[in-house]
């Protein structure tokens, strides 16, 4: 029988540099990641010690800028590197997606003297971020939040509450967007709030069917006393963003979805190999390679649109609607592939003997976050024809 074994993905790289952090990752994802994370996914643990882990080995800043302790990678790599991490356990790379955006804000809005205070130990000094704007009542229409940022003097004091937070009750900061004048998006601004701030308070994680090892959690502010000179950006230009920060934020999903369905893909291989019936491999039947076939057609497909916006990131050109093509089409792949992969697997693809039903449970996550889908396909269809008659 030939030799069926998943191989590792092969990757256009740009630079020895950026192959040399591919190979290190893959030994964290291979070493230190995938033993453990069927096991402490199903018992709801936070691998805090994983992050500290990664913070050392410079992965969680490596988009940013090397003066403030980040890689100075491209996004073109950093998103080929959560996409091997989320492979080996979404929980993982999504929570370094998730850190990554928490720390966009103050990276590209925040002045030199707030880059140099708090970068280094945001990108390289072992925290760990979280990204508020969702609220219980506005999801989808964010615009219409409610948290309430009131200036006394030279602080802000902020109460409110922010729902649906990956990290909440853990992270170290929060990047939040509270509504300091007008209503809808024109009174919004952004503050850098720390973790340990008197008057912040999480409610209990939320119980998920997928990622139960990602704590996600209401986040409470009850009259939270920040200075102005955790004010980021201009008042008022909290939503714009906010909207920048999702327009990246996007990418890592996609490329966290693709992870997950090259995950659930090799072990469908892995499986297809093994499994005999009717005295052959199960992967020799037609239907079932067809299946295999599409799979890995479409995981190839999300994986190079995700790249093609990054490069238009990379290169300074809009990207906006390439982020949101890239986020449909990467999680509906992996919500199919992870599917299918139950599929091949039959009645063990069921139980929690294999990794896929797992890999399925998560995938449906990604559909959802960050803008649902159907948000996406809004954000696309403006960028076509332009914005819905009022």
């Amino acid at each position: 029988m030939p030799d069926r074994a998943p191989q590792p993905v092969d990757r256009q790289l740009p630079t020895d540099e950026a192959r040399d952090l591919i190979s290190l990752v893959r030994d964290i994802a291979r070493q230190e990641i995938a033993p453990k994370a069927a096991e402490e996914e199903d018992a709801g643990r936070f691998p805090r010690e994983l992050f500290t882990l990664l913070s050392r080995s410079g992965l969680l800043g490596l988009p940013y800028d090397s003066e403030y302790g980040g890689g100075d990678q491209p996004y073109e790599v950093y998103l080929q590197v959560l996409e091997e991490l989320a492979a080996a356990r979404l929980t993982v790379g999504l929570g370094v997606s998730v850190h990554t955006l928490a720390s966009y804000a103050l990276a590209a809005y925040g002045n030199k003297e707030q880059q140099v205070e708090h970068l280094p130990a945001m990108l390289g000094g072992g925290m760990l971020g979280a990204y508020c704007l969702s609220e219980p009542h506005s999801g989808s229409d964010a615009a219409a939040l409610r948290t309430k940022a009131v200036r006394d003097g030279d602080d802000w004091v902020i109460s409110g509450s922010k729902a649906w937070i990956t990290h909440g009750g853990i992270a170290d900061f929060y990047t939040v967007m509270a509504r300091t004048g007008e209503e809808g998006p024109r009174g919004i601004t952004a503050f850098l709030v720390p973790g340990d701030a008197p008057g912040v308070s999480a409610a209990a994680p939320e119980k998920k069917m997928g990622m139960k090892g990602s704590p996600t959690a209401q986040v409470h502010f009850d009259e939270v006393r920040v200075s102005d000179d955790r004010r980021i950006g201009e008042e008022g230009q909290g939503f714009a963003i906010a909207l920048s920060s999702l327009d990246s934020g996007r990418l890592g999903i996609a490329a966290c979805a693709i992870g997950v369905a090259q995950a659930a893909l090799d072990e469908a291989l892995a499986y297809a190999a093994e499994r005999r019936q009717f005295g052959k491999p199960i992967a020799d039947f037609q239907g079932l390679r067809f299946m295999l076939a599409d799979m890995a057609t479409q995981i190839e497909a999300g994986r190079a649109l995700y790249l093609a916006a990054a490069r238009l990131r990379d290169a300074g050109r809009p990207f906006a609607r390439q982020a949101a093509m890239a986020k449909l089409h990467c999680t509906d792949t992996a919500m199919r592939v992870t599917t299918d992969a139950v599929q091949i697997l039959g009645g063990y693809g069921y139980t929690a003997d294999f990794a896929v039903e797992r890999y399925m449970r998560e995938a449906k996550v990604l559909q959802i976050v960050e803008g649902t889908n159907q948000i996406q396909r809004m954000v696309i269809a403006r960028h076509l024809v332009g914005p819905e008659e009022r």
